[in-house]
């Protein structure tokens, strides 16, 4: 289920009149919450399918803590819901003696962070390759009004687009005309970095 109803892409595009888009219009939103999800840095979930921006299960393996900071471990998806469970391993095992308990950390939902109680936890999260595993719910139960309008000024983009896909200019009595590039808008993307983990790779 998409975060974007069809009735509120249809805003976006006055032209269209009933009901014989919503088909087609219902797929478009889904591959632009698809190409938003994985600009926004969102890994398949362990649901498996496409990124998506809807609220989900992620096991996720994080190589590093926070650049000299082993305390604090970013996350490369929010806004992060739960945490069900942290190992910090370096062997890669996972065992019991190896996670970190919720006693031991406080969150930071909005920028998805886990850090550590210095004088409660005796432990720091481990600098190794995959040695950090945390499972975890992840995403949007609800979308905020920005990311609402991303996903449909950029859905609305990909319907206008369809007659000029694989054209970059058409050329008619006399006259050329060269079409925007097929990207997501700049506008978008503005947006977008305002949502985006710092974890994330630019």
């Amino acid at each position: 289920m998409s975060l974007v109803s069809l009735s509120t892409l249809k805003e976006y595009l006055p032209e269209i009149t009933g009901t014989g888009a919503d088909t087609e219009l219902t797929n478009i939103i889904k591959r632009a919450e698809a190409d938003i999800a994985r600009f926004l840095g969102f890994p398949v979930s362990d649901a498996g399918g496409s990124p998506s921006l809807e609220a989900a299960t992620y096991t996720l393996y994080i190589d590093n803590p926070v650049f000299n900071n082993k305390f604090v471990l970013r996350l490369p998806i929010k806004p992060l819901i739960t945490i069900t469970s942290i190992h910090s391993d370096p062997n890669r095992d996972y065992t019991a003696s190896t996670e970190i308990t919720s006693g031991e950390y406080h969150l930071d939902l909005q920028n998805a962070e886990v850090i550590i109680k210095i004088g409660v936890s005796t432990v720091a999260f481990s600098n190794a390759f995959r040695s950090n595993r945390v499972v975890c719910s992840a995403g949007y139960s609800s979308a905020p009004e920005d990311l609402i309008h991303a996903v449909c000024v950029f859905a609305s983009q990909l319907h206008r687009q369809k007659t000029s896909q694989g054209r970059e200019s058409t050329s008619q009595r006399g006259a050329s005309t060269t079409y925007s590039p097929k990207v997501m808008p700049q506008e978008v993307k503005e947006i977008l970095n305002e949502l985006r983990s710092t974890a994330t790779i630019l």
